[in-house]
């Protein structure tokens, strides 16, 4: 198991091979669809966010407001990726993002700027959402959650051991591709 805490430099991340095991310590960013989308059309990140370094965690954590007004996460599993590809490889090299966690994989737009940029795909376990949610040991803030919503807002977490896969790294290597290719032939194997 390797250990990784935020920011991540160039130099960890180029080390750092598909199939290794790593534990995230540090603080991650939320971000789907509405965040991506905007970041993509020129939106600027709110005061507060670096993402200089850092990890984007593709999910829309459940959360519950305490009478004190801090947030409690109560569940954080990984969303499906692939819907970010449009946008992904931008924003690792616009805003130095050294790793992108999701489920499911991303395809090769992401891959190429995973290996230009140096970052990587790591691959949370679907399924664990309240698991997951163990690992984050704090809210430290939400941004545009009255512009986006719950869901779909950068919720600013700080996390200990959260465990993830690498399953495409900065050297354009992609299980996902692996597996594809694997069951393409196998189905064709079988016609």
């Amino acid at each position: 198991m390797i250990s990784l805490t935020t920011p991540i430099t160039e130099e960890a991340v180029r080390a750092l091979k598909v199939g290794d095991e790593v534990q995230i310590n540090g603080v991650i960013f939320t971000g789907r669809d509405a965040v991506h989308k905007y970041l993509h059309e020129g939106g600027e990140l709110p005061p507060g966010v670096d993402l200089k370094g850092g990890i984007i965690y593709h999910c829309g954590p459940v959360m519950m407001k305490q009478a004190d007004g801090s947030w409690n996460c109560t569940a954080a599993g990984p969303t499906t990726s692939i819907r970010e590809e449009p946008y992904q490889a931008e924003i690792i090299g616009h805003f130095g993002v050294r790793g992108v966690i999701g489920k499911g994989g991303m395809g090769d737009r992401t891959l190429a700027g995973c290996k230009e940029h140096g970052c990587v795909y790591l691959h949370a376990i679907g399924g664990a959402a309240q698991v997951l949610a163990e690992c984050v040991t704090r809210v430290r803030g939400v941004y545009f959650l009255e512009k986006f919503g719950s869901p779909e807002a950068i919720w600013e977490l700080e996390v200990s051991e959260f465990p993830a896969v690498v399953t495409m790294d900065a050297h354009g290597e992609s299980l996902h591709r692996e597996v594809f290719a694997a069951s393409e032939a196998a189905l064709q194997s079988r016609l």
